[in-house]
């Protein structure tokens, strides 16, 4: 064994409070450069030693005066021992709770290879998509199992939950429906958690919720819409299509909340007339997490595609003319819309999209037809011995759920056998029960179940009535009577979904799908405002212990001690963390926790007599999800400009404040700035708004920058969403999952979002209501945070932070004489990102900003941020992960490059046909036919020495972006097309 000999220590780095018995804590592990490295940087900056830099980075009159208050730093070792004792209170029982989630078997072959690969894991969003061609393929899988399950034409990539994405179908009907009506009906049929985030989404937009009984509504009162839940929350299946017909008939769209598993035996909803389907891809081998991460579905006709919200993936062509895939409609993406959006949501559950489709993959359709045909049969089976025991069940037609009536029965004695049994039933009130099987139920299961409502009568043996069998594939399907409306029709036709059955088969098509996308690792991500950073091993490895992994969103408190301990500690260290009193962990993305964020005002001011203050002022160099969230929210959006040097024009917004006193709301800011500065007077910026009865909403996309620092608390802010995926190390997952608590000052605390289905602790009935499905949000992923805070402890924290801006600051001085950098704070230093101009090249070189983007994967990176939040820029973020030698690797080519474009300003190359016009360079394009290019190959394929010791070559060449959304194409190609 071979130990490797420790880092040396610079005598000027006392400030980073490391010693020598210290050097194997994990702190070390996180942050890349040594202290050697470090001490280089700071001797190319020019200052004395980190903290001279942090003092002329970050305003004095903002610092934290103290260390942060936080447990004292464990090794990865003592973190997990930590970890898994508090997962050990935990209480695994089966939970046939149901309401939309179900226990699930994720194939392991799925879990090795994706779940728990970070080269799935640690990919960026595939906005460059010529290096995720893998993931995208994933994702089209996944749109084409949504489309033939569903009977629909298009689907997305994904959405949050099933919640939420029901929430953006009434939205999305709302927008698209002419008859004027501002009511929406929802199915008291509905999951009661899906009724209640459509009733917070629908406040502020001032749509009226109807919940009724959808056999008796009348139509009587107009509706833009409505939503049906297929099966039912009880499970029973309804016959929908006179209702559909008299949807339509009066101009509104019709919703369908169904389970796709259920779609293998019932007829999807686009056969009977549904304009949209949606519900979650949860029981399709995904983990129940205690409610997430899951990826929801979103499908819908083809001609509502530009209302389409999140991502669609789409299938495009090359510079070579081969299919290609990409983000279609990408520029058209909802938040870019900005105040006329309709949707904020700029992510997607892309890993567990991924996991879903493959698991489909897996086991194909006859596979996936047995695991629903055992189930039904399994639920016919519990329903007939219930009866032969004297109860009724409310309906003769189900599909894996039924609710079961207690009659003279006590629910105290029949929670008393179930705990016995460690069973979770669902509690409809005290004469009903809930009864819902999974692919994990077995025959035993049954039996159990009937003991139970037996209650010890040995009168009335509770025996099977059934004798269930497994049914082989390609046998014929047991009877099915329960069922009333049989699926006939085709699905999962496609041969993706019938060759890659063995797992020799399915490991080698996964391998082949990674290795066609770029990921951490493969080299450093140095995307602006998206903290691609460590996503360390210890803190990935709970996520997949059953003790978090097998528990039911629904399941009762007295089993969820553990992730209450966690809840509790994380909730209090982001609070120190923050300056905060009060944190909520619900929202499940970043667009979320600025949903619930402005909400949370918006309840204020209502609180306060003060509901018409709905003027929200936004800088225009903020995130486009921020104008976004706030019309969901119902406000009114007002511009306020930046002046030369990108900080807020604090003319502009006292102006602007002044004139909107009495209807202002709140400000959205994000800070350290977007344009990458600490601004000196992001205090007076807070209290100009105050004074005028407004709140302060910071965005927390750029944390990373304040932590141990600074505090947006102490700033003067009222409310902050923290990306956990971006300063918490919550990786990216390829463009989800995410988690985006909120931290509120102490008079909003009251107001933070509740669950119609599980009592929050300290529950005020003033809350918001529920933004998420679940109400602790993805509360699986929350582990990776917590481990990220137990093993750095304050210092280290504090530490990654100084580290963040150092690197930012080096690679800007590194590259300031070849580009010019846009934006610095006063002292000339950037926060822990910088803004490269490159808008010069183009009239120097005629080289546009997508082809520096398309260069760098030549080099084997991945490009920074383009065109945001100027176009014709880049903006790159390091983060403190990366060491030194990265960093240089990476300013080396963007020199490099720099070079290339001098060749073309010189005369040397090719106004046109040059090695960044042609960018990237495929292996094909370099062997196959002839080389007419004025450059040479070498120069194409291996620009820079370390491309020879290891080169990542871009699936295919750039693609026509404008050819795939002319040719709108989001589900499999033929097979011809992958070979």
């Amino acid at each position: 064994m071979v130990i490797s000999a420790p880092r040396p220590q610079s005598g000027n780095q006392q400030n980073l409070g490391e010693s020598t018995e210290k050097l194997s804590d994990f702190k070390q592990r996180h942050i890349g450069p040594n202290a050697d490295d470090i001490q280089q940087m700071l001797d190319v900056l020019g200052v004395s030693s980190l903290d001279d830099l942090i003092n002329q980075t970050v305003p004095q009159s903002i610092r934290l005066p103290r260390a942060l208050n936080l447990p004292e730093a464990l090794s990865e070792y003592a973190a997990l021992a930590k970890l898994k004792e508090i997962a050990l209170k935990n209480q695994i029982f089966r939970s046939f709770i149901g309401m939309g989630y179900y226990d699930t078997i994720t194939p392991t072959v799925i879990q090795r290879n994706i779940l728990e690969n970070p080269g799935w894991y640690t990919a960026y969003t595939p906005y460059q998509p010529e290096i995720a061609q893998g993931r995208l393929e994933a994702l089209l899988n996944f749109q084409t199992m949504i489309i033939d399950l569903t009977g629909l034409e298009i689907a997305n990539a994904s959405l949050l939950d099933e919640a939420t994405a029901a929430a953006e179908a009434m939205s999305m009907s709302y927008g698209i429906c002419k008859n004027k009506a501002n009511a929406f009906f929802v199915s008291q049929e509905c999951h009661p958690q899906t009724i209640d985030v459509l009733q917070t989404r629908a406040k502020p937009l001032g749509i009226k919720i109807i919940i009724s009984d959808h056999e008796s509504f009348d139509f009587s009162e107009p509706i833009f819409g409505a939503i049906l839940q297929y099966p039912a929350s009880d499970g029973t299946i309804y016959d929908y299509r006179a209702f559909v017909e008299k949807a339509h008939a009066v101009g509104a769209l019709v919703t369908v909340a169904a389970d796709p598993l259920s779609l293998t035996l019932l007829i999807p909803p686009g056969e009977f007339g549904a304009d949209i389907a949606v519900g979650s891809t949860q029981r399709f081998g995904i983990p129940l997490g205690y409610g997430g991460p899951h990826a929801a579905y979103f499908a819908t006709k083809e001609e509502y595609k530009r209302q389409v919200p999140g991502r669609i993936v789409g299938v495009s062509k090359d510079a070579q003319g081969k299919s290609a895939l990409r983000l279609t409609l990408q520029t058209r993406e909802q938040h870019i819309r900005r105040e006329k959006a309709t949707s904020n949501i700029c992510t997607a559950q892309v890993l567990l999209a991924v996991m879903a489709s493959m698991y489909a993959v897996y086991h194909g359709p006859a596979g996936l037809k047995k695991i629903a045909e055992n189930i039904h049969t399994l639920t016919g089976t519990l329903a007939a011995g219930l009866k032969n025991l004297g109860y009724k069940i409310s309906s003769e037609t189900f599909f894996d759920t039924i609710r079961v009536e207690l009659g003279t029965r006590s629910l105290q004695e029949i929670l008393a056998a179930c705990e016995a049994k460690k069973i979770n039933l669902r509690i409809f009130d005290e004469t009903a029960v809930g009864i819902s099987l999974d692919e994990t139920t077995t025959v035993e299961d049954v039996q159990n179940l009937l003991e139970i409502f037996a209650l010890g009568d040995e009168s009335t043996p509770p025996t099977l009535p059934i004798a269930p069998q497994p049914h082989k594939v390609g046998t014929p399907s047991p009877p099915l009577p329960l069922i009333p409306l049989k699926r006939t029709s085709t699905y999962l036709t496609h041969p993706i979904f019938n060759r890659y059955h063995s797992e020799s088969e399915l490991l080698r098509y996964l391998h082949k799908l990674e290795t066609k996308d770029l990921s951490l690792t493969t080299s450093m991500i140095p995307l602006g405002s998206c903290t691609m950073k460590l996503n360390a091993t210890s803190e990935m490895i709970p996520v997949t212990w059953a003790e978090f992994g097998k528990i039911h969103p629904f399941a009762p408190d007295s089993q969820t001690q553990g992730y209450q301990i966690l809840f509790q500690q994380l909730e209090e260290w982001l609070a120190e963390i923050t300056g905060f009193a009060g944190i909520s962990l619900q929202p499940n993305a970043g667009s979320q926790g600025e949903y619930a964020g402005l909400l949370v005002i918006r309840k204020y001011h209502e609180s306060r007599g003060e509901a018409h203050r709905n003027v929200c002022l936004i800088p225009t160099s903020a995130h486009g999800t921020n104008p976004a969230s706030a019309v969901m929210c119902g406000m009114k959006v007002v511009a306020v400009a930046c002046d030369l040097q990108g900080n807020i024009d604090l003319d502009d917004l006292k102006a602007k404040a002044e004139k909107h006193s009495n209807e202002l709301a709140a400000l959205m800011v994000t800070y350290p700035s977007t344009h990458g500065v600490f601004e000196e007077a992001i205090q007076e910026i807070c209290a100009v708004v105050h004074s005028h009865g407004g709140q302060v909403y910071m965005d927390g996309a750029n944390m990373n920058a304040q932590v141990g620092l600074c505090r947006p608390g102490d700033i003067g802010a009222d409310v902050c969403h923290l990306n956990l995926h971006k300063t918490f190390c919550i990786p990216h997952g390829g463009g989800g999952p995410g988690m985006g608590p909120i931290g509120v000052a102490a008079h909003l605390v009251e107001f933070l979002p509740g669950h119609a289905v599980i009592a929050m602790p300290d529950y005020n009935p003033k809350s918001m209501g529920a933004v998420s499905a679940a109400p602790w949000g993805s509360a699986s992923i929350l582990v990776i945070s917590w481990m990220y805070i137990a093993m750095m402890g304050a210092t280290g924290l504090t530490d990654a932070t100084k580290v963040a801006i150092l690197n930012a600051n080096y690679i800007a001085k590194r590259l300031e004489a070849h580009y010019p950098i846009l934006y610095q704070g006063k002292n000339g230093y950037v926060a822990h990102e910088c803004i490269l101009d490159l808008r010069s090249l183009k009239k120097s070189a005629n080289i546009e900003i997508d082809d520096i983007a398309k260069r760098l994967m030549d080099y084997g990176f991945h490009a920074p941020t383009v065109s945001w939040p100027v176009a014709g820029t880049i903006m790159v973020e390091p983060t403190e992960s990366e060491s030194k030698e990265e960093l240089d690797r990476f300013c080396d080519a963007m020199i490099s490059i720099r070079q290339e474009v001098a060749e073309i300003e010189a005369g040397k190359a090719d106004v046109q046909d040059n090695v960044l016009k042609n960018a990237p360079h495929t292996a094909e394009s370099l062997i196959i036919g002839e080389w007419n290019h004025p450059y040479s190959r070498e120069q194409a394929a291996y620009p820079a020495p370390w491309t020879r010791e290891h080169k990542f070559w871009p699936a295919v060449g750039r693609i026509d972006a404008a050819f795939g959304d002319r040719n709108f194409v989001c589900s499999c190609l033929p097979m011809e097309a992958y070979s």
